[in-house]
């Protein structure tokens, strides 16, 4: 099913309602996305705590650069469909529910992009299904090799030398997380989104580990207001959306994480060789621990052709600096694209 979008020059990128939406059923899930252009395929992947909307910059300036532009929402968010069981978030059915995107449209491969959670799933698909995905653009999120320990065994070491929780290990707890954050959906995902952005500073800005006696919103403090990047519009089709069906489904893809890398040890050590870029925010809080896996990008990606730290940006960097992503992306796009 699919719902007209708006036609015109001047549309509002703001409004969902400006864009083609369509729904098809894959690996037995309800996958909805958005469509817009013709020529080459793209699919964007978005993160958390996001929805296909994301891209709505990029959308348009891909589509507008001949390319057929593909933004689905990931499952357990935004309209598509919510498995009830926790173990079905695993890397491996988000990664094959792009290949089932893939095949529904009815095209040979596309140039995948993703940001934040959606990068990791870009990355995973990559590594399994080269054939399919020629090219590869990462934002914000560094994906590293496949670990060398279970990732809860890294985050209690992290722990060790940093105190508290991290978010990955916070978020394993069924009903903890999303209690809080649904508690009020306006102003967790206000704090949220200011808190991982380059306009947070001081003690407005995330901290990464939860300490004792907190809970995830001391460290995402809500500050009032919604960031001046994102704006009231955009910021309350987030709320629209996350008001639906709260947290718990989008945490599931946290709490399989562990699950992921033991399903995984064939990709111990393979390394991504289809041309790939990376571009993310020198601001961005997770930065402070990624700065490693991005000094060392050409290990994992040999054939990296770009990476970028934009100033003063932080971690939703397809919002934050859209110009600046756009451009990047429609260049890559451009050069690596599959040709039709």
């Amino acid at each position: 099913m699919s719902k007209a979008p708006i036609i015109g020059a001047m549309r509002n990128v703001n409004d969902p309602a400006a864009f083609s939406h369509r729904t098809i059923e894959a690996n037995g899930l309800a996958i909805h996305y958005v469509e817009e252009g013709a020529g080459p395929l793209v699919i964007l992947l978005h993160g958390f705590p996001y929805t296909w909307f994301e891209w709505r910059h990029q959308i348009a300036a891909l589509s507008e650069a001949g390319f057929r532009v593909v933004a689905p929402d990931i499952r357990g968010f935004g309209e598509s469909g919510k498995p009830d069981p926790v173990e079905d978030y695993t890397l491996l059915h988000s990664a094959g529910d792009v290949v089932a995107l893939l095949a529904a449209l009815d095209e040979p491969g596309a140039l995948l992009v993703g940001h934040d959670l959606g990068a990791w799933i870009a990355a995973y698909a990559a590594r399994l299904r080269p054939d399919l995905f020629p090219a590869l653009a990462l934002i914000s999120t560094v994906v590293g090799p496949r670990e060398a320990q279970r990732p809860s065994t890294g985050w209690a070491a992290l722990e060790a030398q940093f105190g508290g929780k991290s978010h990955h290990h916070y978020f394993q707890q069924p009903g903890l997380a999303e209690a809080q954050l649904d508690a009020d959906i306006t102003k967790s995902l206000r704090g949220i989104h200011f808190a991982i952005s380059g306009q947070a500073t001081g003690a407005q800005r995330w901290r990464l580990f939860v300490r004792p006696g907190e809970t995830v919103l001391d460290v995402l403090p809500d500050p009032g207001f919604t960031p001046s990047w994102l704006g009231e519009e955009a910021f309350g089709e987030y709320v629209r959306q996350y008001s639906k069906a709260g947290f718990a489904a989008p945490l599931a893809h946290y709490r399989c994480r562990d699950r992921t890398w033991d399903l995984t040890a064939a990709l111990a050590g393979q390394p991504v060789t289809q041309p790939a870029m990376f571009i993310g925010g020198a601001a961005d809080p997770v930065m402070d621990l990624m700065h490693p896996l991005y000094d060392a990008m050409e290990e994992t990606y040999p054939g990296l052709v770009s990476k970028t730290l934009l100033e003063n940006v932080g971690h939703s960097a397809p919002e934050e600096a859209p110009e600046a992503v756009s451009n990047a992306l429609v260049a890559f796009c451009t050069a690596y694209g599959l040709k039709h």
